[in-house]
C-alpha cells in the first residue's frame, strides 16, 4: 500500500462501464437509443443485497467519489473524507456505488460521446436531461447489481436533488434519502448565476455554436470563466476571507508598480478555471446546469412540496451550513417543512461552518459526526 494511503482510505479502485442496448425514454420526450455508466464500487455487497449505498453527485462531479486509481495517485475521489472503512458511509458495512450520470464528460454517455445515428459526436444535438432521468438509468443499474432496494440514496447539492427525485420516481427502492446543502428548486439568483456562466462559454468565438468538437476546438476561456463565476458562488466571504485575504501574489504598491499587482485570489480563480478547462466539456455543462434549472421537485404535484413527499416511503435526513448561500439552511427547512406536513421521518441538521456552499465536501467534525449518526441508523435498518 502506497504512503497515500491510511488505515481509513479504501485504496485502489477501478472504474467500471456498464452498457444498456435497451432504449432509454428521456422527460424531453426524445430517448437514448443505448448508453453507459461508469461507476465505482466500495465495500463488499452482503448475503442478501441490502447494504447498498447509491451516491450522487453534483454539478461538476463524477464517479470517483473515494479512494485513488493507482499507487502514483495524489488525489483521491471528491467525497474521500466522507467514504471508506471507519468513515461516516462506513466501506467495513455498505456496499457504495457512485455513478457518472449520463450527460457527463467522465465515461458515461454524453455530448462527447458518439451518436449511433450519425456515427459523430452528440455534441449540441444530445438531447435535454432532468434529474428523473438519471434516476431512471441508475435503476437500471441497481437491477444490473442485483439491488433490489438501496438502503440509502445520497447526494449533496445537485445530487441532493436526484436523491429526493429518487424518493418520488421509486418509493419502494430506497429506505433512507440523505440531502446535504440542496433545495427542492433553485432561485431566481441561482438560475442567474447559471445563465452567466452559460453566456461565458456560448460567447467564446471557439465555442463555434456547441460544435466546437468538430473543429479540434476547445472553448476553454469560457469554460475556465463560467467555473470561476461558480466557484465563488461556492464558497463564503469569510472562507475566502480566511484563505486570501488581499494577499498579493506578485507586484507591489509601490509607485510604478502597480500593473504588476495580482492577488493571490485572482491567482487562484484562474487556476481553477485553467484546471476546469482541461478536464470538462463545455456542452456538458451546459447540459448539467439546465437540469439543475429545470429541477422542480413538486412541478407535477400542483406546486405543492407536501403532496410530493407523501409519495415517499423513506426516512431522510437533512443537512445544511450556516454560511452556504448558494443553497441557504432556508431552502433545507423548506423541505423540512413539507416532510414534516407530509409525515415524513426526517432528521435535520444545521452546521455551522466558514466554508460556504463547499462545506459538504470538507471534514467539519461536526457535520462528520452528524452524518455518522444517522449513517449508524442506516446501518442499523
Amino acid at each position: 500500500m502506497s504512503a497515500n494511503f491510511d488505515s481509513h482510505s479504501i485504496g485502489i479502485v477501478t472504474p467500471q462501464v456498464a452498457r444498456f442496448d435497451d432504449p432509454l425514454m428521456l422527460a424531453c420526450g426524445r430517448e437514448l437509443p443505448n448508453y453507459e455508466l461508469t461507476y465505482e464500487t466500495y465495500g463488499e455487497l452482503n448475503h442478501d443485497n441490502s447494504n447498498a449505498v447509491l451516491i450522487c453527485h453534483a454539478l461538476s462531479g463524477h464517479h470517483h467519489a473515494a479512494g485513488y486509481h493507482s499507487e502514483e495517485d495524489r488525489k483521491p475521489g471528491w467525497w474521500n473524507e466522507c467514504i471508506g472503512p471507519g468513515k461516516p458511509i462506513d466501506t467495513n458495512q455498505f456496499f457504495v456505488v457512485s455513478a457518472n450520470n449520463i450527460g457527463g464528460c467522465h465515461g458515461s454517455t454524453g455530448p462527447a460521446s458518439i451518436n449511433p445515428a450519425t456515427g459523430k459526436a452528440w455534441g449540441p444535438d444530445f438531447p435535454s436531461l432532468r434529474a428523473r432521468d438519471w434516476v431512471n438509468s441508475q435503476a437500471r443499474l441497481a437491477d444490473r447489481l442485483g439491488i433490489d432496494c438501496w438502503a440509502a440514496v445520497i447526494g449533496g447539492s445537485l445530487g441532493g436533488m436526484q436523491a429526493m427525485r429518487w424518493s418520488l420516481e421509486y418509493p419502494d427502492r430506497l429506505k433512507h434519502c440523505i440531502v446535504i446543502a440542496a433545495a427542492m428548486k433553485l432561485s431566481a439568483q441561482n438560475l442567474a448565476f447559471n445563465e452567466l456562466a452559460r453566456q461565458a462559454i456560448v460567447s467564446d468565438p471557439a465555442f463555434e455554436d456547441g460544435n466546437y468538437v468538430y473543429k479540434g476546438a476547445v472553448p476553454g476561456q469560457g469554460l475556465a470563466l463560467a467555473r470561476m463565476v461558480g466557484h465563488i458562488t461556492y464558497l463564503s466571504d469569510e472562507a475566502m476571507a480566511n484563505k486570501f485575504g488581499r494577499e498579493l501574489r506578485s507586484g507591489s504598491f509601490e509607485m510604478g508598480d502597480e500593473d504588476n499587482i495580482e492577488f493571490q485570489v485572482q491567482s487562484y480563480l484562474r487556476h481553477q478555471g485553467s484546471q476546469f478547462s482541461g478536464n470538462f466539456d463545455a456542452n456538458t455543462y451546459i447540459l448539467m446546469t439546465r437540469a439543475l434549472d429545470y429541477f422542480d421537485l413538486a412541478r407535477e404535484y400542483q406546486h405543492d412540496p407536501v403532496k410530493a413527499f407523501s409519495n415517499a416511503n423513506c426516512s431522510f435526513f437533512v443537512a445544511s451550513f450556516s454560511t452556504d448561500w448558494r443553497f441557504a439552511p432556508a431552502r433545507s427547512r423548506e423541505i423540512v417543512n413539507a416532510l414534516i406536513a407530509a409525515d415524513r421521518p426526517v432528521t435535520y441538521t444545521e452546521i455551522e461552518a466558514n466554508e460556504g456552499h463547499d462545506a459538504f465536501l470538507m471534514p467539519i467534525p461536526r457535520y462528520l459526526e452528524a452524518f455518522s449518526a444517522y449513517m449508524k441508523r442506516v446501518g442499523e435498518s
